[in-house]
């Protein structure tokens, strides 16, 4: 017999859904542009956080996206949501190397 706690339906992973709209939800993120609210949701998706991605506007009938979007998640994943937001949005890394390409002056002559 399993005891409480210890069963291996605890100890994976949520499926990855939606949050309940009558869970405690709370905001992370907000932005005017919804590409970039895109580009944390994706974030928050690849590190297995459940998040809502919606719209500001109230008047979505007419102008979906108009007034910016939000990003809501359960209350007790805000945290760590926040610090995925966080390093996700840091800029490279100093040591991201990049191909350096040498400037030719005159092109080579043809024969």
């Amino acid at each position: 017999m399993a005891e409480p706690g210890n069963s291996a339906a605890e100890t994976q992973p949520r499926p990855h859904r939606r949050p309940n709209p009558n869970e405690k939800l709370v905001k992370v993120f907000d932005s005017e542009q919804e590409p970039e609210a895109l580009v944390v949701k994706g974030l928050l998706d690849s590190a297995g956080i459940d998040s809502d991605l919606t719209s500001a506007s109230l008047v979505q009938d007419a102008f979906p996206g108009l007034g910016g979007m939000l990003i809501l998640v359960r209350e007790e994943d805000a945290e760590a949501a926040q610090r995925a937001i966080a390093e996700g949005l840091q800029s490279p890394a100093a040591d991201d190397e990049t191909a350096e390409i040498p400037i030719i002056e005159e092109p080579p002559q043809k024969a």
